[in-house]
């Protein structure tokens, strides 16, 4: 049986809808106006091995910080879902990810506890791209977000994660080899362990949800 997220999440300040198959073949349909974002989450679909539709708008005029924490809430509040009381699951995975020359650490604990630590070396200057249309300007991602899509997605997964950068030059590179590392991490902890396939992974007996995130 495939494992299925769906959440749709209406603010006043964004509007996100994701469908989430953990048990994928990396397949990403995005509909989101930051790019920078989009690329990101396609990557992460690939390496995870997750099917991901998303749908996103939001309050751009202010800055991209809503809609790019609350992305990382729907996001982790669809694995919550799609994984149920998480029975039979490895529930932790790792991964230490190279992209030319940086090197980014992942490690998560799928517990229903919620706790991110993100050292990311990070420059926080924004990256900038082409123009994305006629009479507009150069787009940007702001930088300093990525660890508010972690802090989300963590809260809304229940799920205590590590992120690092070990050493690296490239912001685009340090950012999206946190992502792959994170989505291979996760497909290692979504897996069912076949040894253990009715059993939650957890000697209290049950690894407990968080709850309603606003």
């Amino acid at each position: 049986m495939e494992r299925i997220g769906e959440i749709t999440r209406a603010t006043k300040e964004t509007e996100i809808r994701i469908r989430l198959n953990v048990d994928g073949r990396g397949e990403g349909r995005l509909d989101c106006p930051i790019g920078f974002l989009t690329h990101m989450l396609t990557t992460f679909a690939r390496h995870g091995l997750f099917d991901l539709e998303l749908r996103a708008a939001g309050d751009l005029e202010v800055d991209q910080h809503h809609l790019v924490e609350d992305t990382g809430i729907v996001l982790g509040q669809c694995f919550s879902r799609a994984l149920g009381e998480k029975r039979g699951i490895r529930r932790v995975g790792s991964c230490l990810f190279p992209m030319d020359e940086t090197l980014a650490r992942a490690a998560v604990d799928l517990s229903g506890r919620a706790f991110l630590v993100f050292e990311g070396a990070l420059s926080n200057i924004p990256l900038v791209s082409a123009p994305g249309g006629p009479g507009q300007g150069p787009a940007s991602f702001q930088t300093d977000t990525v660890e508010d899509f972690w802090q989300g997605f963590v809260q809304g997964a229940g799920a205590n994660l590590h992120l690092e950068i070990l050493r690296g030059r490239s912001d685009h590179h340090k950012i999206e080899a946190l992502f792959k590392a994170a989505a291979r991490a996760l497909r290692e902890a979504c897996e069912i362990d076949p040894r253990a396939a009715d059993l939650v992974p957890s000697a209290k007996g049950t690894l407990e949800s968080p709850g309603v995130i606003v």
